[in-house]
């Protein structure tokens, strides 16, 4: 008999046995009541690995009587989808075709076009299903077609019963009784990250490595460690996930939140993934900190350098510190702000002719023998002197803001004193 991997054996037949989903599968889920109601859409599941989009599939396809047929984009065809097609109407699919398109996101524009006819004329349901953002990976006329429903990463309490289903289905497989050591389903159900058939995987795998003495099978918090290693990591250098972690360090460093970036960090470090983390944390020096702490841009790319001559695991100590460093540092964003709208002024036009003074005197040596004008500031007291610096037509422009932080404060003062703007 060919082997059947145990999460698809005990995949659950109904809504109320699959696990998580509450906000679109529960008692009043939206998705839940489009089932009931027998009237289903073309649809886009999309979410990580392991939560559930192609159980859900399944059921409906069961609970509509519809003939399902299931293509996974990175391997099928055209001629696939035509020969899916084919099925309308025929004594094999009396009440319709459902078909389950898994990683849309590898078809490309022709290919997701080619499903466009049948998803309007009603001859097929087409579910598709992604773990990347289809807003992103789903081309416009395909979504303006579906309706988009979110499967979100099952939690670690939701998945033991789950886990616990596979036990009792492998007890009675094997004919043996399992002792779980304190903390096994805990573990396996939290160093899963979320994927129900991840987590019924490290079962799978526990029994297989366990011993059986008198008909009892002793599953240890060891072996559930060591084949459970790194296995809660979803990361994916092209995918969504790569800038979700990306843009929850940042946004740590931002919030002032130590605990959460060395969480992130920690992440991408695992992930090996070092790159990302130090752009993150450069960019944050100046776009989070700022003029707040102006030393900290230097402070954070001597740490860099560091990470770099040491390589993983020893570089995880400097960009910790970096990480630390700026999480508790005062924070001001006047220098993105200033330079943001500088840049806008330039890119709609607002430009202008230098002013003559601030012109290279070559000019003078070219025939333009003319009274430059410009007074130099360190010849005046405090090294400052009233002229204009901007053109003409922008003289009156306004970029930087000073924060309110202790350091910015104290160079506003300054100026103000010394330009008797006060």
């Amino acid at each position: 008999m060919a082997y059947r991997p145990l999460a698809d054996e005990i995949r659950p037949e109904t809504l109320d046995d699959v696990v998580g989903q509450k906000h679109i599968l529960g008692t009043d889920g939206v998705l839940r009541r489009i089932i009931d109601s027998g009237d289903i859409p073309n649809m886009v599941f999309y979410g990580p690995s392991g939560t559930g989009k192609t159980t859900v599939a399944n059921i409906i396809a069961k609970r509509t009587d519809r003939a399902l047929h299931r293509l996974n984009a990175t391997t099928a065809t055209l001629a696939d989808i035509r020969e899916v097609i084919a099925d309308v109407d025929t004594l094999l699919a009396p009440n319709g075709v459902l078909l389950y398109l898994d990683e849309i996101q590898y078809f490309n524009k022709k290919q997701q076009q080619s499903l466009l006819e049948f998803m309007e004329n009603g001859k097929i349901t087409v579910i598709t299903s992604t773990t990347e953002n289809p807003y992103f990976c789903v081309f416009n006329a395909v979504l303006s077609r579906s309706t988009v429903f979110e499967f979100k990463m099952v939690e670690a309490e939701d998945i033991k019963p789950a886990l616990l289903r596979a036990v009792a289905l492998l007890e009675k497989r094997k004919g043996i009784r399992a002792e779980l050591e304190d903390g096994v389903l805990d573990y396996l159900a939290s160093s899963c990250g979320g994927d129900v058939r991840k987590g019924i995987s490290g079962v799978e795998l526990l029994f297989s490595v366990s011993r059986p003495h008198n008909g009892i099978a002793r599953l240890t918090l060891e072996d559930a460690m060591t084949v459970g290693q790194r296995s809660a990591m979803r990361y994916d250098r092209e995918g969504d996930d790569h800038f979700d972690i990306a843009s929850a360090l940042m946004k740590s460093l931002r919030g002032s939140d130590p605990d959460a970036a060395l969480h992130y960090l920690a992440r991408l470090l695992e992930a090996g993934d070092m790159i990302t983390a130090i752009r993150r944390i450069l960019c944050s020096a100046s776009e989070d900190i700022g003029m707040a702490y102006p030393q900290a841009a230097s402070i954070v790319n001597s740490l860099v350098n560091t990470a770099n001559m040491l390589g993983l695991p020893e570089a995880r100590l400097p960009l910790a510190q970096a990480v630390i460093l700026l999480a508790t540092a005062p924070k001001s964003n006047s220098v993105v702000m200033g330079i943001d709208q500088a840049i806008s002024d330039v890119r709609a036009g607002r430009t202008g002719d230098y002013p003559r003074h601030l012109q290279n005197v070559h000019a003078d040596s070219a025939g333009m023998e003319r009274e430059q004008g410009y007074l130099y500031p360190h010849n005046y007291p405090n090294h400052w002197v009233q002229q204009q610096y901007l053109p003409d037509r922008i003289q009156d422009a306004h970029y930087y803001e000073y924060g309110d932080n202790k350091t910015e404060q104290a160079a506003k003062a300054y100026w103000q004193r010394i330009k008797g703007t006060e």
